[in-house]
Order: C-alpha cells, then structure tokens, then sequence
C-alpha cells in the first residue's frame, strides 16, 4: 500500500467520525425521519450514536443532537461535555444549539449547513463561547440525503 493514498480516511479524524454521523443519519432515513444524525466522541471514541426520532417518539424535541447529547451524558455521568466532539449531518437548530451551549460541548463538527432553520441564521453567539465549530465536513453527502427525504416525501404525498 503506498503512502500517497488520499481517498483513505485516517482514523479519528473529522470525516473518520462524521461517516458515523451519515450512517445515523441513513437509519433516521430508512425509519422516514428526516435524515440526521449525530455522534459524540470523547478521547477519540463514541460514546453516544443518535437520529432523529421526532416521528417515532411523537416529539418535536427527539432532534439527533437532543438524544446523543442525553446518551452522552449519562455515559460520562455529567451533565457537561467540555471535553467531546459532536458529529452532525446537518448544522444544529435553535433548540439544539441551546442544548449544546447549556452542555458546555468542547468542538461541534457539522455537516450541511441550515440557511433557514440552523442556529447561525437565528443567532450565530449561541453556542457557548468556548465551543470550537468546524463546518462542511460531508456536506454535500448529507445536503443529498437529505434533498432526496423531501423529494420522495413531496412525491409519496
């Protein structure tokens, strides 16, 4: 094998984790939620895998980053993820940002960016101050996904 093979995706890297994210993301699609999904990782593991469960569960709270962040917490058994990484297909929306502000999360690594709905469009300072943001990573395999969920939704209607 030769050093100079750029299609291998190095282990722990953004794009390593955030195919676990897009593989969330491809249940919540398979299950008719809208196609985002979310892993977090502390110390280069996951520790909490998530996709939307809004339909399922009946709640409009049950977003990706809701549910990893609660199964993150209760692995860790705090409240605060200074010290995690959050994986997600699609960039965090308003409540989703509040919840990751509030949990103090160290980096969010997102993927297709939300003109409408995201957080930057409602208020880019809602995340907490400390938090580093990393954007694009599969952005245009999660932008797909996601624009084909709405045409076959469009069209099954």
């Amino acid at each position: 094998m030769s050093d100079d093979n750029t299609d291998m995706i190095q282990p722990f890297s953004d794009e390593y984790f955030m195919k676990s994210a897009f593989q969330q993301a491809i249940n919540a699609f398979e299950k008719k939620e809208v196609p985002v999904g979310a892993v977090i990782v502390s110390k280069n593991k996951i520790i909490a895998r998530a996709h939307n469960l809004t339909e399922q569960l009946n709640d409009v709270t049950a977003h990706a980053e809701m549910q990893a962040i609660t199964a993150a917490a209760n692995h860790l058994g705090s409240k605060y993820l200074t010290k995690c990484t959050l994986y997600v297909t699609l960039e965090p929306c308003g409540m989703c940002a509040g919840g990751l502000a509030w949990s103090q999360i160290g980096r969010i690594v997102f993927g297709a960016s939300d003109l409408n709905l995201g957080y930057r469009a409602i208020n880019p300072k809602m995340l907490h101050p400390k938090t580093e943001l990393i954007k694009g990573i599969m952005a245009d395999e999660s932008s797909a996904l996601l624009k084909q969920f709405f045409q076959e939704r469009r069209s099954d209607s």
